[in-house]
């Protein structure tokens, strides 16, 4: 027996309503969940607006404000600074984004398109991954226009190019392991509002308290402690030194440890915490 439903924003899915869903049955709900959502942010192109125009006021923002003073203290100006903050705003844009998909996520559980998903045989993860899979493609369009905008303001490859591919990459799934956390507070929050705030009190420590936008050499000892194992001081470190030249060892480490165990961790418990909602 097959079920099969069809609206404007939840594509028609032909499941088998077998208890056990194997790999290939996983993957052909996630593929169609994922068209889902496209679907979605093509009816509602407002929801784009911060991929699009954040990557551009952030950039422009801090080039211009700031560019000049800590470029001096780099020893080059304005032009010294953007070489500094560029792969910092690619790492920046991995948290940014993440915040997405725990609004989007709850806001589906309030508006009972998830009461729609209850009553069909699917895979309970397909839901996540899909969701998480949407909000990659949003930050790799966000991370184009942060690399179209640096290079209109002066940035320079140098022939990085495969670093400037390894950031991306990197981002990315230090991207998927955040989004994790945000699944949950989108699961245990009661609205979208409450999981922008929440998301807040989580970014704003590791995004400033960081390398992402100044080096670290001037921070108070207590604070520079605290970047030198930040996970975003790691990304945006790395993707440093794969895009500009540069030591990438530390902060690898401290990235894809921080990716490892946000993963290990968050991920087995907002897939518990969705089950049992649903």
């Amino acid at each position: 027996m097959s079920a099969a439903v069809s609206s404007p924003i939840i594509p028609t899915i032909t499941i088998a309503a077998d208890p056990k869903i194997g790999l290939r049955g996983h993957l052909r709900h996630t593929g169609a969940l994922i068209r889902r959502n496209l679907l979605w942010i093509k009816q509602d192109p407002e929801s784009m607006m911060d991929a699009v125009l954040m990557p551009v006021i952030f950039t422009l923002l801090f080039v211009y404000v700031f560019g000049g003073s800590i470029g001096q203290a780099l020893g080059g100006g304005q032009g010294a600074y953007v070489q500094y903050v560029i792969p910092g705003m690619i790492a920046m844009m991995s948290m940014n984004i993440a915040q997405g998909v725990g609004t989007g996520f709850n806001e589906d559980f309030n508006k009972g398109i998830m009461d729609r998903f209850r009553s069909l045989p699917i895979g309970r993860g397909s839901v996540l991954v899909a969701k998480i899979a949407v909000e990659l493609l949003r930050l790799l369009v966000a991370t184009t226009i942060v690399m179209i905008v640096a290079l209109l303001v002066g940035f320079h490859i140098n022939g990085h190019w495969s670093g400037l591919l390894a950031s991306i990459g990197l981002t990315a799934l230090f991207g998927s392991a955040v989004m994790w956390i945000f699944l949950v507070l989108g699961v245990t929050m009661k609205n979208a509002q409450s999981v922008q705030a929440m998301g807040f009190l989580v970014m704003m420590p590791l995004q400033f308290g960081s390398s992402i936008f100044a080096p670290t050499n001037s921070m108070p000892g207590w604070l520079s402690s605290f970047t030198k194992y930040n996970p975003m001081s790691g990304l945006a470190d790395t993707s440093r030194g794969l895009m500009t030249g540069g030591p990438i060892a530390h902060g690898l480490t401290v990235t894809l440890a921080w990716t490892v165990g946000l993963t290990v961790v968050m991920a087995p418990i907002a897939i518990r915490k969705f089950t049992r909602k649903t």
